[in-house]
């Protein structure tokens, strides 16, 4: 067990990432002062991760895990051998800026209710537009579809100061997420069947159905490369995407929407095919197939999971969720911004 001196402990998940490391956790190390300990997870890297670590940066923390089950399995791990008030998960390929660190761990020491904030995060290649990995906060609409403050579906806004106040959102991106130790190891932490993606937004709701709230704060900003664990619009990615969606739903939800919920998705995830079909993309279509089928296969895991969530609620918080459908308002009115869809949003 790794026992922090300061409040939080910054958490770096590196699998083969010693291009992103040695790019940008000079910056990171640089910023922590006396506010955060930098731990580096070396999770069985073949690119020399620990040696680098123990070479160029004897003061970080450095884990190394022996065993590789993807990515929410490999931060599971390691926040289980670290004790800490906070714990910041900050994946390899984010550039942090001056400052970033302060407003994010004021706001979590003014909002005791917040169980996890996240930054503003903008695209490290294009450094005026949001980033698709979180953007300026997370929502969820009604049929379980995920956008952000900065970017619907596809569509990424550019950053011109028009979300500068901090909300409370439903999920907060997990490549920069700030979350209380406490209630994270209290709602039972990052789930490791998810692989990767969507494993934060399981833990929000899980952190929002135990009472907890989730917030961004914009005045501390990040910068993200983006596809550096599954490359964006891989089959693989659209796989963990579609089918952790299915288990975040099934997991989560209240009883009385989950059936038609479910076969909704099914209808709604059909269609989403047949616009595979369209282009003649068959590996995505399959994709969603194998996805479908992942998670019926699997039912009984899943079933067992539903019900250790339930005994874990106490009060649904629901801000955050947009009580319309994200798809009618995106392509069919053609609301492509955030700001052009009529959703109130509860300042912090």
């Amino acid at each position: 067990m790794i026992t922090i001196q300061q409040d939080t402990a910054v958490v770096i998940l590196s699998y083969n990432s010693l291009k992103w490391l040695q790019l940008f956790l000079p910056g990171v190390v640089a910023e922590a002062g006396t506010d955060y300990k930098t731990v580096v997870v070396d999770h069985h890297s073949s690119d020399g991760t620990g040696a680098y670590i123990r070479e160029h940066f004897p003061g970080v923390e450095l884990i190394t895990l022996t065993e590789n089950h993807g990515f929410a399995w490999g931060y599971a791990e390691a926040l289980k051998m670290i004790q800490a008030k906070y714990y910041v998960l900050l994946s390899a390929d984010f550039e942090v800026t001056k400052g970033w660190f302060r407003p994010l761990y004021d706001t979590m020491e003014a909002h005791p209710r917040l169980g996890a904030v996240q930054p503003k995060v903008l695209y490290y290649k294009q450094r005026d537009m949001f980033e698709y990995a979180g953007a300026c906060g997370g929502f969820m609409d009604k049929w379980g579809y995920m956008f952000c403050r900065g970017r619907v579906f596809d569509t990424l806004e550019k950053d011109e100061k028009q979300y500068e106040n901090p909300i409370e959102v439903f999920w907060a991106s997990g490549g920069c997420f700030f979350v209380r130790a406490e209630a994270y190891h209290k709602v039972g932490g990052l789930d490791p069947d998810f692989y990767a993606h969507m494993e934060e937004i399981d833990v929000c709701w899980r952190l929002k159905n135990a009472g907890y709230g989730i917030g961004v704060e914009p005045r501390s900003t990040v910068y993200h490369v983006g596809g550096s664990v599954i490359s964006y619009g891989s089959p693989q990615k659209i796989f963990y995407n579609f089918r952790n969606n299915l288990v975040l739903l099934f997991k989560n939800e209240e009883s009385n929407r989950l059936a038609w919920l479910l076969l909704w998705r099914l209808i709604l995830d059909g269609v989403a095919g047949m616009q595979y079909l369209l282009k003649g993309d068959f590996k995505s279509i399959w994709a969603i197939i194998r996805a479908h089928f992942s998670f019926y296969a699997a039912f009984p895991l899943w079933y067992r999971k539903r019900q250790e969530c339930k005994k874990k609620v106490t009060f649904r918080n629901k801000e955050g969720i947009y009580h319309r459908s994200i798809i009618i308002d995106y392509f069919l009115k053609k609301r492509k911004k955030f700001s052009e869809l009529p959703f109130l949003t509860r300042p912090l």
